[in-house]
């Protein structure tokens, strides 16, 4: 695929430059409460406006259901981009309307616009492909060029992602860029120890990722709520723990081809338990007690990893050349249960060799829980986007960057 730099030496002063960014930030009302997504994207657009560009930057944010929502607007977004480049970014209150025309009409060389939600407009995510294409035409003609940098959106067949680079020259940005660059290190070239640490609510979620780390990774380190699913599938009790019965012969199956195939698959041994779920808002005190991974009461539920689990999982990620790490180990949000997705991020900043964090809950708990996000080799701002390339699968938004 073309790159933003062969874009810049070819010239793009004066030229409307759309960049489909990810500004799907987290909110507290209006309050942004983790902008590393945008400032991802920074690189780009700045490398643009000092060149000359008038850039349009597009995203979506949350779930709107195909119409305007307030609490899904991009200006609050938009309001820290101009914060985080240092000068006034234009915002226009609709997508493809006379709000968006007026606005892109009115950029100077080297100015910035941001353009409200890409879902407020139901074509963004239709199923049907004209319907997409209708509203990919509409956002081509208000530009020139585009670039794709929206990296936590290249899995989705959505009309910014994957119609309109079609329909105009189209180049990835620096973003993209690395993250592909990033994942080839974790598929095409793996520096061995490979060692990769899962966590997160759902084994459903990430069947097939595990599937093919079965014949990749060295060891495969299993938290969060999904890894009560393998310890029932060895016969252990949960209690009220997160569990999908219906994954377990899914489960069953990949721990003997792990044995199978000499890849470590290492499980919790000990578990923090409590017979319900602390509060998020309060963050009042939970009182969790400590078992082992076999000897979970029937009225208790499963919360993080244990301090013996913890020493474990740092053991395993000591010696790795190359680490992978998707989804936290607990649930970090609450201090009674952090100490587990700290450990591990914490043996990832001491591995000796290239750690990747593969973006989603997993980055969002680097930076809550106070980590130097530049002592990780690389955060990836898309969860499921690098879950879905290292499952093999073609990421539409890539596809459309390479024809």
């Amino acid at each position: 695929m073309k790159t933003i730099d062969e874009l810049l030496s070819e010239g793009v002063a004066g030229k409307r430059v759309f960049v489909r960014a990810d500004l799907n930030v987290p909110l507290g009302g209006t309050t942004i409460t983790d902008d590393g997504r945008i400032r991802a994207v920074l690189p780009t657009v700045k490398a643009l406006a000092e060149a000359g560009a008038r850039v349009i930057v597009a995203s979506h944010l949350g779930r709107p259901k195909g119409a305007p929502d307030p609490a899904f607007s991009l200006a609050p977004a938009a309001a820290r981009l101009g914060e985080l480049l240092g000068a006034d970014v234009a915002f226009a209150e609709d997508t493809v309307g006379t709000a968006a025309e007026a606005v892109v009409s009115g950029l100077a060389d080297g100015q910035v616009a941001v353009i409200e939600n890409l879902r407020f407009n139901a074509g963004e995510t239709s199923k049907d492909d004209a319907e997409r294409a209708a509203f990919a035409d509409r956002l081509a003609g208000l530009a020139d060029v585009y670039v794709g940098d929206g990296f936590g959106a290249v899995h989705r067949k959505h009309a910014s992602v994957f119609d309109l680079p079609k329909k105009l020259p189209h180049y990835a940005g620096h973003l993209i860029a690395t993250e592909v660059g990033v994942l080839k290190k974790l598929t095409d070239d793996v520096q061995r120890p490979y060692v990769v640490a899962l966590g997160g609510a759902k084994v459903s979620d990430k069947l097939a990722v595990i599937d093919q780390l079965l014949g990749k990774a060295d060891r495969l380190l299993i938290g969060g709520g999904m890894a009560y699913t393998f310890l029932k599938a060895k016969g252990y009790e949960v209690g009220i723990s997160l569990l999908q019965e219906d994954q377990i012969p899914a489960v069953q199956e990949y721990i003997e081809r792990a044995e199978k195939n000499g890849v470590e698959l290492v499980l919790p041994v000990d578990v923090l338990v409590s017979t319900e779920f602390p509060d998020l808002k309060t963050k009042a005190p939970a009182h969790p007690s400590t078992v082992a991974a076999d000897a979970i009461p029937a009225d208790q539920e499963g919360l993080d990893i244990g301090p013996e689990t913890r020493k474990l999982y740092a053991s395993k990620l000591a010696d790795a050349a190359t680490v992978f790490w998707n989804g936290p180990m607990g649930v970090f949000e609450h201090p009674d249960y952090a100490e587990g997705t700290k450990a591990v991020a914490q043996a990832l900043v001491e591995a000796p060799g290239f750690s990747v964090v593969g973006g989603g809950d997993s980055a969002a708990a680097v930076r809550t829980l106070g980590f130097d996000e530049k002592a990780f080799g690389h955060i990836s701002t898309g969860g499921g986007a690098s879950l879905e390339y290292l499952e093999g699968k073609t990421l539409p938004g890539l596809a459309a960057l390479e024809d």
